[in-house]
């Protein structure tokens, strides 16, 4: 893929927030993901939430939740969190 075809990253303010409350190796590693998602926005880990139309890869315990707008090249991270029973509600 060329740079002209990469994506934008937008991270809504909770996910900002979320992201904000990572620390160490945690905060880089799920970082590092996000901005990777600029250049390939399908990873090979990515799957689709059927009843929401968001996508969600995996890194460690962590989940990232996002929306991709192939038409504007955009990616919205909606959701940052530590894998648990609440992870995908209020999406």
């Amino acid at each position: 893929m060329n740079p002209e075809a990469s994506y934008q990253i937008d991270l809504r303010r909770a996910a900002q927030k979320q992201l904000d409350k990572l620390i160490g190796r945690d905060y880089h590693v799920v970082a590092e993901a996000i901005s990777a998602l600029a250049k390939q926005p399908r990873p090979q880990n990515v799957e689709k939430l059927a009843e929401s139309g968001l996508f969600r890869i995996r890194i460690r315990a962590f989940r990232i939740v996002y929306s991709i707008d192939d038409k504007e090249r955009l990616v919205t991270v909606v959701k940052v969190a530590r894998r648990s029973e609440d992870t995908y509600r209020r999406l």
